[in-house]
């Protein structure tokens, strides 16, 4: 059974850095394009970094400088290390899974059939 499951979210003040990780089961992770969105109360899911299956990594625009996004294919899994947090980072963040090139921007949501169930990150000022 395929699944992504995140874990690595908490509380941290205004400044600090968390370490989200994503593991892959049932299928090899390097092989898909990989995403890290993140979504609150009453918005859409805002696409925050991707990993291409080619390597290449893409940003947000917001995160650019802060965020890193990374792969440990030894460990199927898919890393967002997160630094100078903000308040305005605060949500819940979602691991997303795609093995199609299907034609879609890569930050795109809708890009994604495989999701995780979220871990949830909130940043106090």
């Amino acid at each position: 059974q395929v699944q992504l499951v995140e874990s690595g979210g908490g509380s941290v003040q205004a400044g600090g850095s968390l370490r989200l990780s994503c593991a892959a089961s049932g299928y090899a992770s390097s092989r898909y394009d990989m995403a890290w969105f993140r979504q609150v109360p009453g918005k859409g899911r805002e696409g925050v970094a991707a990993l291409s299956m080619s390597g290449f990594a893409y940003y947000a625009d917001l995160v650019k400088g802060r965020f890193t996004i990374s792969q440990d294919n030894v460990k199927n899994t898919l890393i967002l290390q997160m630094n100078s947090l903000k308040p305005d980072d605060t949500a819940m963040y979602y691991c997303a899974a795609e093995r199609e090139n299907r034609g879609l921007p890569i930050l795109l949501a809708y890009n994604y059939r495989l999701w995780g169930q979220g871990t949830q990150v909130t940043v106090s000022s």
